[in-house]
């Protein structure tokens, strides 16, 4: 070596060394993982898993950090201390990444401080529907492996204690035993989109339902409407488990397959979609991914989103089932976070149907109310009449029929503004209209409305002096109600 390069050489190295180093003189930390994002995949040839595994957290929610050794996940910002929230998407037919999971992430993190964790399966749900269908076991399985190092990074944390137990513990501590605090089956949350659902639910199947909780959003039906249990979602898949159905006649499961299955606007035909087939993508693809949007609407709005107990969605427009009574004992389901949907009995029952109607946009929630109509007189026909609550710009109607020789007639009418921001009810006698000669047709009764769930009588509210109708012709009447 040339005189003086060794000595250059030397000084170079040392001063490379100090520019690594901070103010304080400890040395620099490391850099930030690279953020992760989904992988596309090629429609044509997509049938590997390729599974990532990406966490955010609510100090970077667009940042995903790729985790899937338990090294990557003790050098992450997984906090033990949080519940674990996994987000499974469902079939893509594309190949490309949802389009709906960035605001989803988000807003989950907002709602909640929690480690979230999406599972891309990009690769192994493009394609062929079928060959999705077929990657869903080993999908459960790479989950279950993934879970199992959550669990693991628990006990490798140091996160330990000790605590005396009063039958084995003397004044010196000895035969004290050690326990646990680390990530617990319990605190984990799946979340699953259509197919992603039924993956959920096998893995909440291979930990022997002892995951703390499981969403489904829209259940995928083809391929699983017959499956066993053991192949798809079901109550005994976690110590909670919830359905949200928004497409039952086409892409989502039709059976209920929680233990509290919410099927809105009767589970098909969402508001606001469409109906008819010129309009491509979106008419195939708009009821199904309902349930999504729900969700995230669930996660950013105060006004809830609940749900009654009934035998049918008929029966509950009929106005049947009122106060979820039967089987909850009063405490109605809420889509959201809140814990057990907001159910408090113990043993939670299994396979309710539960209904709500929403809106046709964001935020969808609305205010169901009862109404009835109450006859003077029997009549020797049925009484059809349409019900409309006026508030500031909006209107919602509901047509309500007494049956022939009956008294009264009742319904449910959903309204996006509570009752006391209502400032009429409309009320029209519906006979047919005769071109030759005028119907006289003409009754009269009494109107009330209670807002649900109408657990007591006092919520009712009723028109004081007796409403005449004539045939087709509208009547209005001021609703005077207090906010509570």
């Amino acid at each position: 070596m040339p005189p003086g390069l060794w000595e250059r050489c030397f000084w170079l190295w040392g001063l490379l060394f100090w520019l690594s180093l901070g103010s304080s003189g400890n040395i620099a930390p490391t850099t930030q993982p690279k953020c992760t994002d989904f992988q596309n995949a090629n429609f044509l040839g997509g049938t590997n898993l390729k599974v990532q595994f990406l966490l955010f957290s609510s100090s970077d929610p667009s940042c995903g950090q790729l985790v899937e050794e338990s090294s990557d996940i003790q050098n992450s910002k997984f906090n033990v201390s949080l519940g674990t929230k996994l987000i499974i998407h469902g079939f893509r037919a594309l190949g490309t990444k949802p389009s709906w999971i960035d605001k989803f992430i988000r807003t989950l993190l907002r709602a909640t401080d929690a480690n979230v964790i999406a599972v891309d399966w990009v690769y192994g749900s493009t394609g062929n529907y079928l060959f999705a269908v077929e990657n869903v076991v080993k999908l459960s399985l790479e989950i279950s492996r993934f879970l199992s190092k959550l669990l693991h990074v628990g006990r490798n944390q140091g996160l330990w204690f000790l605590e005396p137990q009063e039958s084995h513990c003397g004044s010196s501590g000895t035969h004290c035993s050690f326990q646990e605090l680390g990530v617990s089956e319990s605190s984990i949350h799946i979340i699953g989109v259509s197919l992603g659902a039924h993956v959920g639910g096998m893995v909440g199947h291979f930990y022997k339902g002892q995951l703390g909780r499981i969403t489904g959003l829209d259940p995928a039906g083809p391929e699983y409407t017959r499956a066993s249990l053991e192949e798809r979602l079901d109550a005994g898949d976690a110590r909670f488990v919830e359905a949200i159905h928004t497409d039952t006649d086409y892409l989502g499961i039709r059976i209920p397959v929680g233990h509290v299955d919410y099927f809105v606007n009767g589970g098909q035909d969402q508001p606001g979609c469409p109906t008819f087939f010129h309009a491509g993508y979106s008419y195939l693809i708009c009821d199904h991914m309902r349930a999504v949007h729900l969700y995230i609407s669930a996660l950013e709005n105060t006004c809830p989103l609940m749900a009654f107990p009934c035998a049918s969605y008929k029966a509950f427009l009929a106005g049947d089932c009122l106060d979820c009574f039967n089987p909850f004992l009063l405490s109605c389901p809420r889509i959201g976070l809140v814990e057990q949907g907001g159910v408090k009995i113990e043993p939670l029952p299994k396979e309710v149907r539960v209904y709500l109607m929403t809106t046709s946009r964001a935020p969808y929630c609305v205010h169901h109310s009862l109404v009835e109509f109450h006859l003077k007189e029997k009549r020797k026909k049925d009484t059809s009449i349409e019900v409309t609550f006026l508030s500031i710009g909006t209107t919602s109607s509901v047509k309500i029929t007494i049956p022939r020789e009956q008294l009264e007639g009742r319904g449910v009418i959903a309204h996006p503004d509570p009752q006391c921001q209502i400032n009429q009810v409309k009320l029209k006698l519906q006979v047919p209209s005769r071109v030759w000669k005028k119907d006289r047709t003409a009754i009269v009764g009494t109107f009330c409305t209670a807002p649900l769930p109408v657990n007591d009588s006092k919520k009712t509210v009723c028109i004081s002096e007796p409403v005449s109708l004539q045939a087709n012709t509208p009547v209005f009447q001021d609703l005077k109600i207090a906010c509570a």
